[in-house]
């Protein structure tokens, strides 16, 4: 089919074969890679992906520099992290969906595992991600968790992407998360004015991201998005699991909360 796959990588040696061996129907695999330390690079090339190198400084620069210079061989982008996988079914769908006219992405919901439980209520589930797009029709807002933003029509997807984001074991994501509370912090401590008719709009990354803006604006958020996936949202129903995501989704809420006063705190005393 006439699509790329591009996965961003930073010392994914674990999850990298996995990742390609559910990519194994796209004939051409883009790494971009940001400076790993293990195998990744090696093991990229020896699976027949093209392997391109460059310094990680944001989430959204460094997908617009991946879209806007690397060399694709084909018209369509699938963009995949290394811990996720694409299941033959989708697949399937995103063949058939290339070969339709009119869109010019597409959004694909994610499953999140964890505990080998897949997350479906402890999470913000069904969170739609355009990952499969034409990249002159897109370009990425936010450092982190970056907003895609789509020229042109969007279509849905009906099958899934599976996450497994604790795929390296707890003590990575926490550390993975420290370092994208201090993006989020910038963004929380930049923010713009709340733009209430985004809180209604039909498209659901603009949704999400107008959702965030007002959460950032509330009060007491690590207890409140505890509530919200946990008792609001079902996360009892994923059993342990659910309650220990929702702990940690809480701690991750509260670190940007303590990020963003220090931040507020150095402005003031620099002003």
């Amino acid at each position: 089919m006439p699509v790329s796959a591009l996965i961003l990588t930073l010392n994914e040696e674990k999850n990298l074969p996995g990742c390609i061996a559910s990519l194994r129907w796209a004939n051409d695999i883009v790494v971009l890679d940001s400076g790993s330390t293990d195998r990744t690079v090696e093991l990229a090339a020896s699976l027949g992906c093209r392997v391109f190198h460059r310094a990680f400084d944001n989430w959204s620069a460094h997908q617009r520099w991946a879209v806007r210079n690397l060399p694709f061989r084909h018209p369509w982008v699938l963009n995949i992290d290394a811990d996720e996988r694409v299941p033959g079914e989708l697949a399937g769908e995103i063949a058939a969906a290339v070969a339709a006219p009119g869109c010019a992405a597409f959004r694909i919901r994610r499953r999140d595992y964890f505990q080998g439980v897949w997350l479906k209520h402890a999470t913000f589930y069904p969170t739609w991600l355009v990952r499969l797009y034409r990249p002159p029709a897109v370009r990425f807002e936010r450092l982190v968790n970056p907003v895609t933003c789509v020229e042109g029509p969007v279509g849905e997807l009906r099958n899934h992407i599976d996450h497994w984001p604790f795929s390296k074991g707890i003590d990575h994501w926490v550390e993975r998360h420290n370092a994208y509370s201090n993006f989020e912090a910038r963004e929380y401590t930049g923010r713009r004015p709340l733009e209430w008719r985004g809180l209604f709009l039909p498209e659901p990354n603009r949704r999400r991201q107008a959702l965030k803006s007002l959460f950032s604006r509330m009060p007491f958020r690590p207890a409140i998005k505890f509530a919200y996936l946990y008792l609001l949202h079902g996360g009892w129903l994923d059993g342990r699991a659910g309650f220990d995501y929702s702990v940690l989704q809480s701690f991750y809420e509260y670190l940007i909360s303590v990020k963003v006063a220090e931040l507020r705190g150095r402005s003031e005393k620099a002003a």
